[in-house]
């Protein structure tokens, strides 16, 4: 139970870090590019790097009619699905949130 809880957390951080390392880069490039950057969602853009993931999985797309749109609109999902189901296999034995 503590070895799930602690990849369940640790697979939080580090989705949350990239959401934050993202914005960090997008307000640097601002920076550099003299203009203001993403403040558009709450306070200093804090909320940014979730509104970008809620907008990239509601994206729509032309679907040709000849597909089956299904597996089109559920593959995507999936395959993330997939990248994250992958992440408890690394080995962070040593980096222990949760102690027993």
């Amino acid at each position: 139970m503590v070895e799930m809880m602690n990849t369940l957390i640790s697979l939080i951080a580090i989705l949350i870090s990239v959401a934050f390392f993202t914005l960090l880069e997008r307000k640097i490039l601002s920076y550099i590019q003299m203009r203001k950057g993403p403040n558009k969602v709450s306070t200093l853009g804090m909320l940014q790097p979730f509104s970008d993931a809620i907008k990239l999985f509601n994206k729509k797309s032309s679907y040709p009619t000849t597909s089956n749109k299904l597996f089109i609109i559920t593959s995507p999902t999936c395959s993330f699905l997939l990248c994250l189901a992958m992440w408890p296999l690394l080995p962070v034995e040593k980096f222990c949130i949760i102690d027993n």
